[in-house]
């Protein structure tokens, strides 16, 4: 069954609440240490439906931090929140944001349908199966995943390189490949600052 085109989804009002809460719980960070509680009874009913994101940071074009969660289990308001906040402070790959970077941030939220399994036979099977600029992808070899949003597909465009690149991601080797391996495919919604 196909995936939804997740694009477009939210209307543009909703969007930019997600973007502010984004960027207050990144200020509330700053000023408390803690993400921005989020007060659910004033949101309209869409900014509280369970949905997974990720929440992206850069600055001047390059990646400042990003986190996120593969399967939903809160509102998206307060996984956006909370995504936010530990994107700009709890990203291992990056020392934590200050108040003078907060203004150069470019955020970007993705949210993910649901992952749905890939049916593969041969690593060919799965490589024909990807949609290049369109499909987030997760891969599993016993312990080891990884994720690459569909953002990835911009600096990784060939199928081959893009798998090879999420298996080392897992800690597996670039060409590795057995008849355990799962792989699972979502689409995102990007929203992203004007």
């Amino acid at each position: 069954m196909p995936l939804p085109d997740a694009s477009c989804s939210l209307a543009p009002a909703h969007q930019h609440q997600l973007l502010h809460l984004a960027r207050e719980s990144i200020r509330q960070g700053l000023a408390t240490g803690e993400a921005l509680g989020v007060d659910l009874a004033s949101l309209p009913p869409e900014l509280r439906v369970e949905r997974a994101t990720f929440v992206t940071l850069e600055k001047q074009g390059r990646l400042r931090g990003c986190i996120g969660c593969l399967q939903a289990y809160r509102p998206l308001a307060v996984d956006v929140a909370a995504n936010a906040f530990a994107a700009a402070f709890r990203d291992s790959r990056f020392p934590s944001v200050v108040a003078a970077e907060l203004q150069e941030l470019e955020i970007h939220l993705s949210l993910l349908t649901p992952a749905e399994p890939i049916v593969f036979s041969s690593e060919a099977d799965l490589l024909a199966q990807l949609v290049p600029g369109r499909d987030g992808v997760i891969l599993e070899e016993g312990p080891r995943r990884s994720t690459f949003l569909p953002t990835v597909w911009e600096s990784l465009p060939r199928p081959e390189e893009f798998l090879q690149h999420l298996k080392l991601k897992a800690g597996l080797p670039a060409r590795h490949w057995s008849g355990s391996l799962k792989a699972y495919r979502y689409r995102t919604e990007l929203i992203q600052e004007p």
